[in-house]
Parts: C-alpha cells; sequence; structure tokens
C-alpha cells in the first residue's frame, strides 16, 4: 500500500504539465466558488450583521415635536424595556464642506444614555460641543474623514468619526445624508426649545415580545400626535423597497453559481481519473488490490484539489469582496470581513472531498473489470462507419465524439452548466439596466396606469399586447380602534395577486369580501395577526371590519395598507385600470393603440421601483457595483469554460495519440489535424449552447426570478443578443483551445507518437 501511494505522489512529480492543467481548472472553480459564497453570505447576512454591531433599536417611534417630560412617562411604562434614547431628528438642514454643499440634511440630535444606533466605522463617536459623526456615503462622495470640518447650518463643527445605520440606504442612494450631533448643537441650530423631542429609540429585554410591547405602547401614547412606529423586522422591509431585489437577485445568482461550480468540479476530477486510467490498469496488472488503486487515484486528486482549490477560494474572495463591500456601502451595511473565513474553509474541504469522490469513482469502476480491458480502453463504444457528410478529418473528429458517450455526456453537462451561468450574468444584468432606464415593473406586477372606468376592462384587455386588466380601487381610512391610525386600502376585483403579490409575512391570501391582507408596517402598529380583527373608518365616517387573513411585506406607504375586496368599500373608493403587459409587449405601442382608443395610459411606477430609479440618477456608481460583481463571476465561469474544453480534448489527443499519429504519417499537416480535434469538440460545444439556453430559459431562469419574486415580477429570458455572444465566446475559446491540442498532436516525432500509440 506505501509503495502504491509512493506512485501516485511521485506520477505529480513527473507529470507536471498535467498537474498544472488540473490545478489551474480546480482553481478556476474554486475563485468561481469563492466569489459566490461570499458574495451570497455577504449579501443575505448584511442587514443582521450591521444592525448588530450598530446595536439596531428593536423600535423607532417617530411623533409631532413633544417635551420629553410628556413623553418619557409613557415610555417608562412600558414593560420589557432595556434602554432607551430620545432623539430630535431635523430635516433639509445645509452642510456644506469646500466647494459642495446639501440643503437636504437630517440632522439627529442625541441625548445623554442608551445605545447610539449606529455602528462608527471609523473614528469615534461624538462627545463635546462641535462634533460630528456623519454617515459613511456623505464620508465616501465628500471625501470626508475624522479630523475635517463641515459647516452644518452655519456652525462650523470638526468630524470625529464615520458611521453605518442600517435603517436607511446610504447617501447618495438616499436623498439626503444624516449627521449626528448632540442633542443641545441641534436644538439651538433649529431654534426649538429645549427639552424638546420628536423620536424615541426602544431596546428590549426580550425582542420576541415586541407584539406585547406595541400593545402596551398603543393604549399608553393616547395623546402623543403624529404617532409612527416601525420595529426592526419593519426596518429590514422598508431598506428592502429598493435593495431587496439587489440582495434577491444576486444571492439566487450566487447560489446557482454555487451548484454550477460542484457540477463542473466533479466532472472535471471524474474525466482527469479517466485520463489516468492507463496508469491504474497497469497497478492491477502488476497485482495492486483494488483498495489501494481507489487509494491512489484518490490521494492523487485530493494532493492537487488541496492547494489549488485553496488558492482559488482566496482568489474568489479577493476578487468579490472589493465590489462587495462597495455595494454593502451603498446600502449602509458592512461587510463580512474574516467572519466568511469558516465558510470558506468549510467549502474547502467540501471541494476536496467532491473532487476526491469523483476520482475514486471511475477509479473503482476501473477496478472492477479486468486489467487487460480497461488497457484496451474498454469503454470505448463503436461508433458508425461512416457519418452523414463522408469521411475525411471532420468525419474522423466527429466519429472521436461518439466514440465516447458517457464522456461526451458529460463535457455537454459541465460546458452547458457554464452557458447557464454566462446567460443569468447577462440576462440579470439587462434587467439592472432596463431597471435603471424604465423601473416600472418593479413593485407591482402590471406596467401601465389607464383612466378608465371599470366597465372598460374588458375592452382594454383585448388590445394587443395586454395580458390582463382590472380596476385598481384605493382610499385613505384610519383605524376606529384606538389610535385612528391612517392607512391606505387597496382593493382588485377577484385575486389581487395578478396585480399586486406583496410577499407574504404570516397567514395566507384572502378569500372573500370580509377578509383582509394587512401591511407588515400597519400590522405592528395595530398588533394585528391572522385571526384579529381590522376595522376601518372610511371617508364618509361608515365603518367596516374586515378579519386578518394574513400579513404582507408591501412597501406602499412604509407597509400601511390592506388589501381588501371592493365590494363592502361601498362606491366611495376611486379607481383607475391596472394593465398587465404580455412579457414580449412593447409598452410604448401598447400605449399609442390605448390613446388610439380614447385612453390616456401612464407608467404605474412601483414604489421599489422609483426608487431604483432614484439611486442612479443620484449614483451612476451603484450600477457599476452590481455590473462589477458579475463581471467578476462571468470571468471566473470563463475560465473554467476554457479548462474543461482543454481537459476534454487533452484526453481525447492523448487516448487518439497513435490515430493523430497515422494521419501525420500519411501526410497529415497540422490544419487537417485541427479539423480533427476542432471536430471532436464541435457536436459536445454545439449541444452545451443548446442545453444552457433551454435551461436557463425554462429551469434556472424561473427559479432565480422566483427568489426575486416578492420585489418584482420580472423574465430573466434570455435574449437572442445574449445567446449569440455567449455563443461567440464559447466558439473563440474552443478555437483557441483547438490550436492548442493541435500543437500537442504535432509535438514531438511521429515515431514516438506510433510506438506509445
Amino acid at each position: 500500500m506505501r509503495a502504491i501511494l509512493a506512485y501516485a505522489l511521485a506520477r505529480l512529480r513527473v507529470r507536471r504539465g498535467r498537474v498544472l492543467l488540473a490545478a489551474g481548472g480546480i482553481a478556476a472553480a474554486g475563485a468561481m466558488l469563492g466569489a459566490s459564497v461570499t458574495v451570497a453570505y455577504g449579501l443575505a447576512t448584511g442587514f443582521d450583521r450591521t444592525a448588530a454591531r450598530a446595536q439596531l433599536p428593536d423600535i423607532l417611534a417617530t411623533f409631532a415635536p413633544e417635551p420629553r417630560a410628556r413623553v418619557a412617562p409613557v415610555v417608562s411604562s412600558l414593560a420589557n424595556v432595556r434602554a432607551v434614547s430620545y432623539r430630535l431628528q431635523v430635516g433639509h438642514v445645509y452642510i456644506a464642506s469646500g466647494s459642495r454643499f446639501e440643503s437636504d440634511t437630517t440632522a439627529i440630535g442625541i441625548g445623554d444614555g442608551g445605545p447610539r444606533g449606529y455602528a462608527v466605522v471609523q473614528g469615534r463617536t461624538a462627545s463635546a460641543p462641535h462634533e460630528v459623526v456623519i454617515e459613511q456615503g456623505l464620508a465616501r462622495e465628500w471625501h470626508l474623514r475624522p479630523g475635517a470640518s463641515l459647516d452644518v447650518g452655519g456652525d462650523d463643527v470638526r468630524v470625529v468619526g464615520v458611521a453605518v445605520a442600517p435603517d436607511n440606504v446610504a447617501y447618495p442612494l438616499a436623498r439626503g445624508p444624516r449627521v449626528w450631533l448632540g442633542y443641545r448643537e441641534v436644538a439651538e441650530l433649529t431654534g426649538t426649545p429645549v427639552g424638546t423631542v420628536n423620536s424615541v429609540l426602544i431596546w428590549l429585554a426580550n425582542p420576541d415580545l415586541v407584539d406585547v410591547t406595541l400593545a402596551q405602547a398603543r393604549s399608553a401614547s393616547v395623546g402623543v400626535s403624529g404617532l409612527r412606529v416601525t420595529t426592526r423586522a419593519g426596518l429590514q422591509v422598508l431598506v428592502g423597497q429598493a435593495a431587496g431585489i439587489v440582495i434577491a437577485l444576486l444571492v439566487a445568482f450566487s447560489l446557482i453559481a454555487l451548484v454550477v461550480a460542484a457540477t463542473m468540479l466533479a466532472a472535471s476530477a471524474n474525466a482527469e481519473v479517466q485520463r489516468r486510467l492507463h496508469g491504474l490498469a497497469l497497478l492491477r496488472a502488476l497485482g495492486a488490490p483494488p483498495h489501494a488503486v481507489v487509494a491512489a487515484a484518490v490521494l492523487e486528486a485530493a494532493a492537487v484539489a488541496l492547494p489549488a482549490g485553496a488558492l482559488g477560494l482566496v482568489a474568489g474572495w479577493a476578487a468579490a469582496a472589493a465590489p462587495l463591500n462597495g455595494l454593502l456601502a451603498n446600502l449602509n451595511q458592512v461587510g463580512p470581513g474574516a467572519s466568511v473565513a469558516p465558510l470558506l474553509l468549510g467549502v474547502l474541504m467540501g471541494l476536496v472531498t467532491l473532487v476526491a469522490a469523483a476520482s475514486a469513482w471511475p477509479a473503482w469502476r476501473a477496478t472492477r473489470g479486468s486489467a487487460a480491458a480497461t488497457l484496451q480502453r474498454g469503454d470505448v463504444v463503436g461508433s458508425a462507419r461512416r457519418l452523414p457528410g463522408g469521411g475525411g478529418p471532420a468525419a474522423l473528429g466527429v466519429r472521436m465524439a461518439l466514440a465516447r458517450p458517457a464522456r461526451t455526456a458529460g463535457g455537454i453537462v459541465v460546458l452547458g452548466s457554464a452557458v447557464v451561468v454566462i446567460l443569468l450574468i447577462l440576462s440579470i444584468a439587462t434587467l439592472l439596466l432596463r431597471l435603471d432606464r424604465n423601473p416600472v415593473a418593479v413593485g407591482r406586477h402590471y406596467q401601465l396606469t389607464v383612466d378608465a372606468e371599470p366597465g372598460d376592462a374588458a375592452r382594454i384587455a383585448r388590445v394587443p399586447g395586454v395580458a390582463a386588466a382590472a380596476p385598481r380601487y384605493d382610499l385613505d381610512a384610519v383605524d376606529s380602534f384606538d389610535l385612528g391610525e391612517p392607512f391606505t386600502v387597496i382593493a382588485f376585483p377577484g385575486d389581487h395577486t395578478r396585480f399586486e403579490a406583496p410577499a407574504l409575512a404570516q397567514g395566507r391570501r384572502l378569500r372573500g369580501p370580509g377578509e383582509v391582507e394587512v401591511g407588515l408596517g400597519l400590522a405592528q402598529i395595530l398588533n394585528l395577526r391572522p385571526g384579529a380583527t381590522l376595522a376601518a373608518q372610511l371617508p364618509s365616517g361608515r365603518e367596516v371590519r374586515f378579519r386578518v387573513a394574513g400579513v404582507v411585506k408591501a412597501f406602499e406607504r412604509q407597509g400601511r395598507v390592506a388589501y381588501v375586496r371592493p365590494e363592502r368599500l361601498g362606491g366611495e373608493a376611486s379607481s383607475q385600470m391596472a394593465v398587465r403587459l404580455e412579457p414580449s409587449a412593447d409598452a410604448a405601442r401598447v400605449t399609442r393603440e390605448l390613446e388610439d382608443l380614447g385612453f390616456f395610459a401612464t407608467s404605474s411606477r412601483g414604489i421599489a421601483g422609483e426608487s431604483v430609479q432614484g439611486w442612479a440618477s443620484r449614483s451612476s456608481g451603484f450600477i457599476g457595483v452590481l455590473v462589477a460583481l458579475l463581471r467578476t463571476v462571468a470571468v471566473l465561469d470563463a475560465l473554467v469554460c476554457l479548462y474543461a474544453i482543454a481537459q476534454l480534448l487533452a484526453l481525447t489527443v492523448q487516448e487518439r495519440r497513435g490515430g493523430l499519429a497515422t494521419v501525420r504519417a500519411l501526410g497529415g499537416g497540422r490544419s487537417q489535424l485541427a479539423t480533427i480535434v476542432a471536430m471532436a469538440a464541435a457536436p459536445i460545444v454545439l449541444a452545451a449552447v443548446v442545453l444552457g439556453v433551454l435551461a436557463e430559459r425554462w429551469l434556472v431562469g424561473p427559479a432565480v426570478a422566483g427568489m426575486a419574486a416578492s420585489y418584482v415580477s420580472l423574465t430573466l429570458e434570455p435574449s437572442l443578443a445574449a445567446v449569440g455572444a455567449t455563443a461567440a465566446g464559447l466558439a473563440a475559446g474552443t478555437g483557441a483551445t483547438v490550436l492548442w491540442a493541435a500543437r500537442l498532436v504535432t509535438r514531438g516525432p511521429v515515431v514516438g507518437s506510433l510506438r506509445e500509440g
């Protein structure tokens, strides 16, 4: 056994070129895994990680300015409270530094006591007058750092810290930056009487009992005007109304890339052992036991996979870390840092295990048969003596591919998986650019709003390109139980999820006119849950009660909405026609046809869409960060493609070196040999493109779109341009590897190749 293992290690030293080829492929796949894991983990845990570091409050309450002496007894009467911070928050404050200025700044005056609610990432917190902590987005855009001076409302202050607070996206994606000063400075800045506050941050001893605390707050806060309460979960939903689609798409894409990279690793490791079958058969012929042969294959594979995989994972992490941190900074979140290291270590162990298992399988199969059969390449199957199109170098190359059906199928799966990832990258990039230019599809499942009577729905639905049309009713109502909390009632006849389908947080969809789906923001304020009663006072003063069927993660009005059927609204709600288009429909053409019929159509302008559009207009670098992330994984995927093709052709050349040497001996030149090798690869590449397009169109694309369904109704169907670009790139890569493989064939004397064959 020791001799067999020594033989395996000796092979690594002797066949350095082959080892480097295998190591390069594993490193490329490892880099793809490292980048995908880093992106998926960093985005999926970004809010929770930053919230924990910033000590984000469990409850954030804002209200009309009130004396603290009046608000404090209300808060102190609540049970389960661990800490409290009273604040004065003022908007539309002017700030300036050098030639830059901003008049829409929010200045937050923090009193003594309680956590800060933000995480300092540079410098320290303010502890003296005329000191300010600024948000990271402002520091990045204005190139400010601790020690810089800043004009805040005419008062010159010194920047002592840079912070992130994940309860909102960062400036300039947010309309205005935030700065934190002492309470008295903000009061003096705005002329507010000292002792006045308009917000309070509450940290709970047991966050799981937040609903109980909110119920107490509702009964204790009677008389506090303009009260708005948001929980930590609600803040996450609010941030997600614009960033959620980006996070959902990139996390989903990263998970798909993980699966694809694992498939490539398994298939490549299997093919690498296939190249060593001759040596394994010799070991069997010399009397080595089957378990020793398998152990030799596993040891050789693991010895290559461990350093190559580690190098690839580190390279993938390094390539994705910078654009990921840039994206998270735009979302006011901190990067994963070293916390991703244990996960990457686990991925490395999984990578080595996968390569070892994929190497053990063909080695074990080789030990099941006789050594003679393996030496004779017994897994070669017969192919047609004559193929359509006649003989010649091209037909010979095709027969080489068909003689190895299992290997050919494996190559198709590997390259097809790579094509899926590339097409998915291009589809997501196209979608983001489309949302940047025309974000009307985000937040709602319909694209147009038409000024029309409810009876015109059938007429509008018959317009070419229109998938469905229905009246959308809405009105403003208030809760008639306790607070008079205002909210918006939205109604569609029938199933509203055809047009607006916010994700369910609790319960189920409404099934009749007596039921309601309430937004998460409204549910938290009124302590509503499935089975509770929502009492809505309509504009006429009439009260209508609904049974809560479900709680949804709605974006409109910060989740203070209620979805019902229109029957019980009594004609009090105004309506517009919601028009959902076919996936391939041209919105401009449909709009013109509706105008010809006398209807005026406008964009539906989904809530998240407006946010995305505003983001893009205020920060052109945001889309660039996303594109950088996608390009990183695309480059890594292209490297894996090249490796898969190179390995396949190298294996074919090795097995057929005798036949190819015969062609050389009969006068065949490099062009004829290149044609043979190219035609051995052509069926695999062509089938891989077809498989990749079909898989992306019907399987992977819908799966990824489904993961983002809570934010957007979208299609990730690859365009003809994307398919053409992918096929052209794959053809170019195949051409380069064909020239490399042809050079391998012509290297060395013909006699030597004939003797080896």
